[in-house]
């Protein structure tokens, strides 16, 4: 019996003496960071809580660096597919998948890239995701060539049109 308590009171000092040390420097830390800073750790860093976007939607440009009209754009032209990501900030949108009501057995996911503050087609990138089931599951095959393209043409258009509707207005 008496090892037994020698064993538990070993355990702890053991654990004790390791613990020590590292509370010791988390102790340091917090005291050098400052007591506003410590509290920032904990705020919320979520852009989209700060600023409506909808209340920009004229505008050329997003605070996050993209082009607004590409971006309305590129939401219109893939509103037919759920939206399973949209970050107007970082410019992307990534969909879930899709399956096209005449057919059956095959889905498709684009994700688009807005890569500029101008309108310019170099601004927009698209890929297209294409699966088709066979043998009981999903397996990848690419899709048809032009299919990022065309989606790509359509976004640009709507993009155009958006600024056409606006005035031309690139400010």
């Amino acid at each position: 019996m008496a090892t037994t308590h020698v064993r538990q009171s070993l355990s702890f000092s053991t654990r004790f003496a390791l613990l020590t040390p590292a509370m010791a420097l988390l102790l340091g830390l917090t005291s050098c960071s400052g007591g506003d800073k410590a509290s920032d750790l904990t705020a919320p860093r979520n852009q989209l809580i700060k600023e409506d976007r909808s209340a920009t939607g004229g505008d050329d440009q997003l605070s996050g660096g993209v082009n607004a009209y590409l971006w309305r754009g590129a939401l219109d032209t893939l509103s037919f597919m759920p939206i399973s990501t949209a970050d107007a900030v970082g410019g992307f949108i990534l969909t879930d998948w899709y399956t096209p009501p005449a057919t059956h057995g095959e889905r498709f996911k684009i994700t688009a890239y807005i890569l500029d503050k101008r309108l310019r087609s170099d601004a927009l990138r698209v890929s297209v995701f294409r699966q088709v089931y066979d043998a009981g599951q999903w397996t990848d095959v690419p899709p048809a060539a032009n299919t990022s393209s065309d989606i790509t043409s359509k976004i640009l258009a709507r993009a155009r049109q958006l600024r056409a509707d606006n005035g031309n207005n690139d400010n």
